[in-house]
Order: structure tokens, then C-alpha cells, then sequence
């Protein structure tokens, strides 16, 4: 009976460790949470071959218990499951920085038939310099 108690008492200690499925007990993997800047170079590797062409479409919001939220992708190890931190940087120009960076977006004293002084030659038909030597009309 002793025993029975013990290993019971053992279970309630132990159970946030171990997760049950179908009758089988398995670790839980060990979750990390680092920034990139701080990565190991086993993690920087796995990132590199897991996203080969740039992890732009596979990053995730992960949102804080205080309100505040940072950006992260996954690595799964065998034993460890990594969420890390990568920064986004996100364009929320004012349109006064916008046009004092790109120029002016206005379209003011253009109208809907202007082309901006290209002659447009495409208006004729005929005006059009043939390109294939071997066509006959």
C-alpha cells in the first residue's frame, strides 16, 4: 500500500512533465524562447535549411500576457522546440516622410489622356514600324 501511495504521489509530481498519448507516456519537449541575435549556431544552421529561400512567410505573432507582442518563427529539435525572435520591420510612413523620401505622389495638373510628354504611337495603327521582315500583307 505504501507503495502504491508513493507512485502515486510521484505522478502528481511529475505529470506537467510527461504527456499522455494513447496509452503511451513521452517526454514533453523542452520549449525555448531566444532571440536571433542570440542563437546558437546549430539553431542558426537548422534555420538555414528550413527556410532556404527566407522565413519572410513563416513568421508568427506571438502575443504577451501584458498586452505587448513580438514577432518569432520555430525550429523543432528532436529534444527542444525553439521560438525565436526575429525582428519585422514594418513601413508606417506619414505621407510627409513618404513624399519627402519617394517625392510627390500627386497626380495634380495631370489628366486622364495625359501621357507626360511621350507620344503615344500606339494611337495609329499605321504609324507602327513593322518588325517582321518575312510577313506579307
Amino acid at each position: 500500500m505504501k507503495i502504491a501511495k508513493f507512485v502515486f504521489k510521484l505522478q502528481k509530481i511529475l505529470k506537467p512533465y510527461f504527456v499522455e498519448s494513447n496509452a503511451c507516456i513521452m517526454v514533453q519537449k523542452r520549449r525555448v524562447v531566444v532571440s536571433y541575435k542570440n542563437c546558437k549556431e546549430e539553431v542558426l544552421q537548422a534555420i538555414r535549411e528550413k527556410y532556404p529561400l527566407g522565413y519572410g512567410d513563416a513568421i508568427i505573432k506571438v502575443q504577451k500576457p501584458s498586452g505587448d507582442f513580438f514577432h518569432a518563427i520555430t525550429i523543432d529539435f528532436e529534444d527542444i522546440s525553439y521560438l525565436v525572435k526575429v525582428d519585422v520591420k514594418i513601413d508606417n510612413f506619414t505621407e510627409e516622410e513618404f513624399e519627402k523620401q519617394f517625392g510627390s505622389t500627386s497626380t495634380e495638373g495631370a489628366s486622364d489622356g495625359d501621357n507626360f510628354g511621350v507620344k503615344n504611337e500606339s494611337e495609329d495603327p499605321d504609324s507602327l514600324p513593322s518588325t517582321d521582315s518575312n510577313y506579307d500583307e
